[in-house]
């Protein structure tokens, strides 16, 4: 059951390692695809902005030109002073004979009327004369009551140089002539200093000759003229979709603009161009209606076609690296098989190491682990059989010390009855120093125990000296409680008497100083010796490291290495001995070891 659940595990692994490369792909190219769709669709809105741009001042540049033409035919007419006169006689009521009334007509209209037929932005222009009994000479003078025939000609304030838009030439009945639709007119007042008012002046033109791009609208494309009174004006068989909007869109625009707007909005659900001028010669606004349908279709099949495309370029990558993930889990299968053989106890299997690449490599350490696993069982072995040979040499050390012991304290019972104190007290600490060194301890021991154990060390040692060899100890109670192993301070003492006092031959202080750094404990053991040379203190610090092979002699730094050792070995690497010296003055041995507290480390 366990064995099935694993295999399900490596399965799921294949899966998600898939997963997790698609995902790396796609992540990305779906970012990318979005950035770059989003700005293929910008930059397509930005040009048909562009566009709806041209194309309005294109309008309105037709428009002002149209203007233009309007503005200089009713000047040309209002300076015509045979005009203004024929006019003002109208006024008065006077007489005029049939003769002048046809020269009139020959050499005045004539001209007038050429001024008409020459400019193809005009479609007529009139002069109503605001008499009884006007004489009506076609196809320029008119009785002013025929204005009421006009759509505009009844309503009030026509003139003072108004427009007029969108309206029919309903001047004639429509047995004499079928009246021309769409027209927008400029009527000016004609005025007199004596006369007053004499009529108006109407010239007109087409609404698709002064507005072309109304009446060039599509469904894509959609263009109206929106009047100072709020009338649309616009080529009534197209874009009825769009015209139901319009009076919306408007109000919409003009409440974030006077002049001109070009804006991207929602229309009747599709996604349009809305492009909104101020025509001021008009006092009235064109508004366009651009639809995007066609660019967001266009767009969308793109995209599709793009979308195909990129599946099955991630239905091949998928598939290759399914192949790729399988040929590599494979050997991991392999390695995997060959650590459960090591789980059942078989240490003699091995790994294939095959190629140079990462599960190679595990394989080439699996290899390297499991033969360090068989020294080290080979080793530990060996070890167990040193400590049993060990614990049995410690028994009897321990059955020949009790005889010892009982020895010295007879010799001590002995010399106290012969008030010899001093030979007893040398035999109370020599059986210390001999309890100490024998007693078996398979753990480290305290500081405050080495150092009692150096107290009877030195105590032995001045019985053999004519001199005195003085302890000062300094140590704090915190540190007297730290690990420490047996026998790691007696060498450095008895290093710095034969290397460096014995020498001196004159009293002297041994200093053993203890202090708290950080997380470990720093003894500093300074003598007031002979001292060593800076060579000879780095020559001695690398035969304690290891650097220099150390050969089995007095002086030659192995009673040290064995400190630096056991200390290493106990407590780790960051831990050991270090040596400050200075050449005929002293020399300073400094012991690191951690600090423990109970509980734990600090």
């Amino acid at each position: 059951m366990q064995s099935d659940r694993r295999h399900i595990k490596i399965v799921r692994l294949s899966q998600r390692m898939n997963l997790f490369v698609i995902g790396i792909l796609m992540v990305p190219i779906i970012i990318f695809s979005i950035v770059i769709f989003k700005y293929i669709a910008q930059v397509r809105v930005s040009d048909k902005i562009k566009d709806v741009k041209l194309n309005m001042a294109q309008s309105q540049s037709t428009i002002q030109k149209t203007v233009e033409m309007c503005n200089i035919a009713t000047q040309v007419f209002l300076n015509s002073k045979n005009l203004i006169d024929w006019a003002c006689s109208e006024k008065a009521g006077e007489v005029v004979s049939i003769q002048e009334k046809m020269e009139f007509s020959k050499e005045e209209i004539v001209n007038l009327e050429k001024i008409v037929n020459s400019n193809p932005y005009l479609y007529q222009i009139r002069v109503y004369i605001d008499a009884p009994n006007v004489t009506e000479i076609m196809p320029i003078f008119y009785s002013y009551d025929r204005l009421k025939r006009l759509e505009w000609g009844n309503k009030e304030g026509f003139g003072n140089g108004s427009w007029q838009f969108d309206y029919d030439d309903n001047l004639f009945p429509y047995y004499v002539y079928t009246p021309t639709k769409g027209l927008v007119s400029l009527v000016t007042d004609i005025k007199d200093n004596e006369y007053g008012h004499l009529g108006v002046i109407e010239v007109a033109t087409k609404m698709e000759i002064l507005f072309p791009q109304i009446y060039q609208s599509t469904n894509e494309q959609w263009s109206c003229f929106i009047d100072s009174n709020g009338r649309v004006h616009a080529d009534t068989d197209k874009g009825l979709k769009w015209s139901k909007y319009i009076h919306n869109i408007f109000r919409e625009i003009k409440e974030q603009t006077h002049e001109e707007c070009y804006k991207q909005m929602q229309v009747g659900g599709e996604k349009v161009i809305v492009a909104c001028q101020y025509v001021k010669e008009l006092d009235g606004y064109i508004l366009s209606i651009e639809s995007l349908k066609k660019e967001t279709d266009k767009l969308n099949q793109i995209r599709n076609y793009y979308l195909i495309v990129l599946g099955g370029c991630l239905i091949l990558i998928f598939i290759f690296i399914s192949y790729a993930i399988k040929l590599l889990l494979k050997r991991l299968y392999e390695v995997i098989y060959t650590v459960k053989k090591v789980r059942n106890g078989n240490l003699e299997v091995r790994v294939s190491e095959g190629e140079d690449d990462e599960i190679g490599e595990l394989g080439y350490h699996i290899n390297r682990m499991l033969d360090q696993i068989s020294k080290l069982m080979e080793e530990g072995i060996k070890k167990e059989r040193l400590m049993k040979d060990s614990e049995i040499r410690a028994l009897q050390n321990q059955i020949n010390a009790h005889f010892i012991y009982n020895v010295l304290e007879s010799i001590k019972m002995m010399a106290e009855i012969e008030e010899k104190y001093d030979i007893s007290d040398a035999l109370t600490s020599l059986g210390r120093l001999l309890r100490y060194s024998m007693k078996w301890i398979k753990h480290n021991v305290t500081v405050e125990q080495e150092v009692e154990y150096i107290k009877d060390y030195l105590a032995l040692i001045n019985l053999r000296f004519d001199y005195r060899i003085i302890l000062s100890i300094s140590i704090p109670e915190n540190i007297l409680e730290q690990a420490i192993p047996k026998m790691s301070l007696q060498p450095i003492i008895e290093n710095a008497i034969y290397h460096g006092i014995e020498e001196l031959a004159e009293d002297t202080t041994i200093y053993i100083k203890g202090a708290i750094k950080d997380k470990y404990c720093v003894i500093e053991i300074t003598d007031s010796g002979m001292g060593m040379s800076e060579e000879q203190v780095i020559n001695l610090q690398k035969k304690i490291t290891g650097e220099i092979e150390t050969i089995g002699s007095s002086g030659n730094g192995l009673g040290l290495k064995n400190v630096q050792d056991r200390i290493k070995i106990s407590f780790g690497k960051e831990y050991g001995i270090s040596i400050v010296s200075k050449e005929k003055c002293y020399t300073k041995v400094i012991v690191k070891i951690p600090y423990k507290v109970s509980g734990g480390e600090l």
